[in-house]
């Protein structure tokens, strides 16, 4: 059973009231009585508010699967665009968390899902201390500017979540846990959702990894992803029929992202590392598809040396020359050595390849790449209507649009409303 640190409610009576209902329905789950911030929340009862699920992995074209169901039900009704274009690198945490503070990973801080820094440490997504430290997090995720606000939020796995940004957590959170089924993520949703207005999260963030799960394992082209997409199609589906049920349709904006597309890999696309580096004079951090070198000797010409036109399939860079496209630049996290392989390859060591027994897909390549295109759906009572596609757009621009959608003033950020206002119902 989990601790008692789950989930964390603001001290009032109905919200406790609440909390508990949850928590004898979802009896693994365990609650906090801990405060996020003051409880002061005006009573409006129609407030805009705002679901905002990820689905990990869930490459653009997977919308067009058959399992894709309720998704393409709800694109029908409300926006989808041709592409969710992500940030460099590719990868989940740093994607995430630009999805919610419309920051490049340069500007928020999260450069990679491992990465290390000399007052803090190594982090690791994996390392719960690092996760909840709110050194690493720069900028301002949504749920903070909603709580600064005077309104609530709820986290159900959000990278970032966890962690006080700014002295600030969502209202709710829980610590990960990838095991957790996807009907209880779902049920809690729905209480949320049920709870009065004026004590309700405006928004709720929250994460399925299932389409990430199967295309590493099994590559894009798997069935076992078509049974992976149809488990998050009727998440989504139980979400929605939730808040119709509820009767909240008119009040309560979906919109469904992902963070990365898939590229299938395969063993005759292999660099190995070793053919060109001594491994026991470098620190590798995040590793494939791009991997983030730091020579032990501060020597960077010499590493650079062996790695400039080693492979035809690996480009090395200086942090300084990193392609400006990719936006990667003037933050010290980022390594002395940047080497990308190309769509498809794996970089990887000799010990790593005799451990492998199987190849599926990967991800953290050139964000330009189709492989990489990402998931955006919106529907709601704040969205443009019937079936509209916008054009391919980037990630950084996510947080803008759901600030508009919740009404709430945003921070300061890469991205830009104007460049999704095709996506926002106009002005009556």
């Amino acid at each position: 059973m989990l601790g008692m640190v789950g989930m964390v409610v603001p001290r009032r009576r109905s919200a406790t009231s609440v909390c508990s209902a949850g928590c004898l329905a979802l009896t693994l789950l365990g609650c906090s009585g801990t405060p996020s911030r003051p409880a002061s929340v005006p009573a409006v009862a129609q407030w805009p508010r705002v679901v905002m699920i990820s689905l990990d992995g869930f490459r653009t074209d997977y919308l067009t699967r058959p399992t894709a169901v309720r998704l393409r039900a709800l694109a029908a009704r409300g926006v989808r665009a041709e592409r969710l274009v992500p940030s460099f690198p590719s990868k989940t945490f740093p994607n995430h968390y630009t999805l919610v503070t419309g920051l490049t990973p340069a500007h928020h801080g999260i450069v990679a899902n491992v990465m290390r820094e000399p007052t803090l440490g190594l982090f690791r997504m994996s390392d719960t201390a690092a996760v909840r430290n709110p050194a690493w997090w720069g900028g301002e995720p949504i749920w903070v500017t909603v709580e600064r606000q005077g309104r609530r939020a709820a986290a159900y796995f959000w990278p970032g979540s966890e962690a006080a940004v700014g002295g600030v957590r969502p209202t709710w959170w829980y610590p990960y846990e990838h095991t957790r089924p996807n009907a209880v993520r779902v049920a809690r949703i729905l209480e949320w959702l049920a709870m009065p207005p004026a004590e309700a999260p405006a928004l709720i963030a929250a994460y399925f990894s299932d389409t990430d799960d199967a295309g590493h394992s099994f590559g894009p082209a798997a069935p076992q992803v078509d049974s992976a997409i149809a488990r998050v199609d009727s998440a989504v589906g139980a979400i929605v029929d939730g808040i119709a049920r509820l009767g909240l349709t008119d009040v309560v904006n979906i919109v469904i992202v992902g963070d990365h597309g898939m590229a299938p890999v395969a063993a005759e696309r292999v660099i190995v590392l070793d053919d060109y580096l001594d491994l026991s004079t470098v620190e590798i951090l995040d590793q494939n598809p791009v991997a983030m070198i730091v020579p032990r000797d501060g020597d960077v010409a010499r590493v650079m040396a062996r790695l400039a036109g080693a492979h035809p399939h690996l480009q090395a860079y200086r942090r300084e020359a990193v392609p400006a496209s990719y936006r990667f630049a003037g933050n010290p996290r980022i390594t002395p050595i940047v080497a990308v392989a190309d769509d498809g390859w794996t970089i990887a060591t000799r010990a790593e390849l005799a451990r492998k027994t199987s190849w599926g897909g990967a991800h953290g390549y050139d964000p330009a790449l189709p492989s990489m295109g990402t998931l955006f759906v919106a529907a709601g009572p704040g969205v443009s209507a019937s079936g509209l596609t916008i054009p391919a757009f980037s990630n950084v621009h996510v947080y803008p649009f759901v600030a508009a959608l919740l009404g709430v003033r945003p921070a300061r950020t890469d991205g830009s409303i104007d460049s999704v206002r095709a996506a926002l119902r106009p002005p009556d």
